[in-house]
């Protein structure tokens, strides 16, 4: 702030054209107001603004007069010990007029006796800025305490189950400006994506404030020894007022009409999740869930030694792929064993030994109590398809330009760390593929750090299609087709191979190029100029297709499930 005052200072002429009665900062440390949960930490607070008065007075200054001004100490910031979730902020830092807090513990390391009385000029116009990096601490490893804080800012019944701690200080901030003010904090991306938006930012937008300005996500970290790095993103929130809203991406600082909460250009929509696709595509299933310890599932020396020694055994073998396995051309396999095949596979020592252990963790150790206990020999959930599998990796870099989805032959087992589409029209994996798609998922999804977390209810469900005319559908199973083919001509290369950014076979991006020309041209009769266009048509299409309240109608679960 002092670089910033010195800087106004030079552009208005400097100190002799201003004319100024002192050379000392207009900038007061007895407005910096704070709350810190460590009253040690809190001094430090107290300190450091002293100390950062004195360097800035060194710099912009000079050393001389820096020192001559630093003692008697003065009135520093106004630091509060406290839990910031429980306390009141208005009453850490009033609005202007009210009556001022007393400053406590004035014995400190700062060895203040008395404080100077808070001057307010007349006529100044005085503006409240709130600022900070709350903490950190993810939904599945907050203490009991710190869900009872975020529960006690909500109206009651709403759900806290997947919002980050971090969002409490979204919510008092926006309630303590209120009056006025602005706030921006530096904050995990996962607040602007997935289903933490709908949970943190309609009580934010229902008091007329808006998201001003907004970097997209960064890795951030610290100089601690164990420095864990976090993706991070900076929020600034305030009053909905005329003039230019800026989204900043590094160096590159664009002007916009209007940032919604999953920092795009565009309305504020929010996204939902949708139990059933919006747009008539077809059903998409997590994989299937083995609930077992490990004891269904056979790494590839475990299943080549048990048909060594008992060939029998092939029937109840199939392979079992995940995110992993499917990107990474990996191996794995699974004991598959259907009600008609119980006998042979209890009649095999190693798989009937597995099948008790996997009894007996259901009966004493499962999370889900005694479910499958009759049935130790199948996964919790069983799903398959008759003809063909799309897989969908529920994890994937961001680095692709394309999401690596892929069609499997029926005896391909999806663990449930993929998702699927078991016998599903070829154009649906057209759809997939695209570039409209990749883009959509990267806004309305959560993220895994970087990479891409794929949600079937927030990705494939809400994902708006305009209607599809036969003829569309016939042309988008054709580049589907093209694409497998393009890769096919590259085997043994695997997703991983194929999809590297930076040796991506040319034949295979222009089999995707072509199924984005196809694909955008039903949507607006021309490929999108850019991603900022393509999610403004996106947003748009999702508005109107969610507007009469009937999308998402629920699919039952024995829907396709075989």
């Amino acid at each position: 702030m002092r670089a910033i005052e010195a800087e106004v200072v030079k552009r208005l002429g400097g100190e002799e054209s201003l004319r100024l009665a002192e050379r000392r900062s207009v900038i007061p440390l007895s407005n910096f107001y704070g709350i810190e949960i460590k009253s040690f930490a809190a001094e430090i607070a107290r300190l450091a603004l002293l100390i950062a008065e004195f360097q800035a007075d060194c710099l912009y200054l000079s050393q001389q007069e820096a020192r001559a001004m630093v003692l008697p100490l003065h009135r520093t910031g106004q630091v509060t010990v406290g839990n910031a979730l429980r306390l009141d902020w208005l009453e850490v830092c009033p609005p202007v007029g009210a009556a001022m807090v007393e400053e406590q513990d004035l014995a400190g390391p700062t060895g203040r006796l008395a404080l100077e009385e808070y001057q307010l000029v007349e006529g100044n116009r005085v503006e409240t800025y709130i600022c900070g990096n709350p903490p950190y601490i993810g939904d599945k490893v907050q203490t009991d305490e710190q869900k009872s804080e975020l529960k006690a800012l909500l109206p009651a019944k709403k759900d806290i189950k997947s919002i980050d701690y971090i969002a409490g200080w979204f919510w008092k901030a926006s309630e303590y400006i209120r009056s006025e003010g602005e706030f921006a904090f530096v904050s995990t991306n996962s607040v602007c994506q997935g289903v933490q938006v709908p949970l943190i930012w309609p009580p934010i937008f229902a008091r007329g404030q808006v998201i001003r300005f907004a970097h997209n996500s960064f890795l951030w970290g610290n100089n601690a020894a164990k420095n864990a790095q976090v993706t991070c993103v900076i929020v600034g929130v305030g009053p909905a007022k005329t003039g230019p809203r800026y989204i900043i991406s590094g160096s590159t600082r664009i002007a916009v009409l209007n940032i919604n909460a999953y920092l795009t250009p565009g309305d504020d929509v929010i996204v939902q999740k949708a139990s059933a696709p919006i747009a008539g595509t077809a059903v998409m299933f997590g994989g299937n869930i083995p609930r077992d310890q490990g004891n269904l599932l056979l790494e590839p020396e475990e299943a080549e030694s048990l048909l060594t020694a008992y060939p029998e055994s092939r029937a109840l073998i199939e392979p079992l792929l995940g995110s992993k396995e499917f990107i990474n051309g990996l191996r794995r396999y699974c004991l598959w064993i259907e009600d008609s095949c119980t006998d042979l596979a209890r009649s095999i020592p190693p798989i009937a030994e597995r099948l008790e252990r996997v009894r007996e963790y259901r009966q004493n150790g499962s999370e889900r109590g005694r479910a499958g206990l009759d049935t130790p020999y199948k996964f919790e959930r069983t799903i398959t398809g008759f003809r063909d599998t799309i897989i969908v990796p529920s994890v994937s870099s961001e680095r692709r330009s394309y999401l690596p989805c892929g069609l499997l032959p029926p005896n391909v087992r999806i663990s449930n760390l993929a998702l699927a589409l078991y016998d599903a029209p070829l154009w649906n994996m057209a759809l997939l593929a695209s570039r409209l798609h990749l883009i959509w998922i990267a806004t309305v999804c959560g993220k895994m750090k970087t990479d891409f977390r794929y949600s079937n209810t927030l990705g494939w469900n809400t994902f708006p299609v305009p209607k599809l005319t036969a003829q569309d559908r016939i042309d988008l199973t054709r580049t589907a087709e093209n694409i497998l083919l393009a890769r096919e001509a590259h085997f043994p290369a695997t997703i991983a191979d194929l999809y590297n950014p930076e040796a991506t076979p040319d034949d295979l991006l222009r089999a995707h190029e072509e199924n984005d020309e196809v694909l955008e041209r039903i949507y607006i009769g021309r490929r999108f100029r850019n991603d900022t266009e393509r999610l403004e048509k996106l947003f748009e299409l999702y508005t109107k297709m969610t507007a009469s309240g009937s999308a998402g109608n629920k699919v039952g679960k024995s829907e396709k499930v075989h």
